[in-house]
């Protein structure tokens, strides 16, 4: 196995225990996809838990599961030791959808010591998998000693 392989083994598995100790995206079901250094994708499966009241995902939903994949992308980033907290985001709404799942990809724009920037692109992926965009988000987070 090469060193690349291996670190992309190690981070994966340094995003999915962290992703197993979230309660909320637990009970919504997120799974993770792919991690790789300075990325992370998430999805996140159409339920009844995740709808607002015309049928549709919930931008609460959305927006969480961006929040989560672009935090995870600057975890990816961020020194052993350590965790990142958001501190802001702003995310655009682009488009409602129903049926199928969202798909969250985060991805590191500027990793420094103190504070990491991140976007989030959040696509539906039909059940016939056609992709649609749905909403964007820039994320400012900061790095955190891990408490556990």
């Amino acid at each position: 196995m090469s060193d690349t392989s291996t670190n992309d083994d190690a981070l994966r598995q340094r995003v999915q225990t962290s992703l197993d100790r979230q309660g909320m995206m637990q009970a919504l079901g997120v799974r993770l996809l792919s991690v790789a250094p300075g990325t992370v994708t998430l999805a996140l499966p159409y339920t009844d838990r995740v709808t607002q009241q015309q049928g549709g995902f919930h931008g609460g939903a959305m927006g969480a599961l961006a929040d989560i994949a672009g935090g995870y992308a600057a975890l990816t980033v961020a020194p052993e030791g350590m965790e990142v907290t958001t501190v802001e985001y702003k995310i655009n709404f682009l488009a409602a959808f129903q049926g199928g799942e969202l798909q969250a990809t985060g991805r590191v724009v500027r990793g420094g010591k103190r504070i990491i920037v991140t976007i989030a692109d959040v696509v539906h992926v039909a059940a016939d998998g056609k992709r649609s965009d749905c909403a964007v988000m820039q994320q400012t987070l900061v790095p955190v000693p891990k408490t556990y």
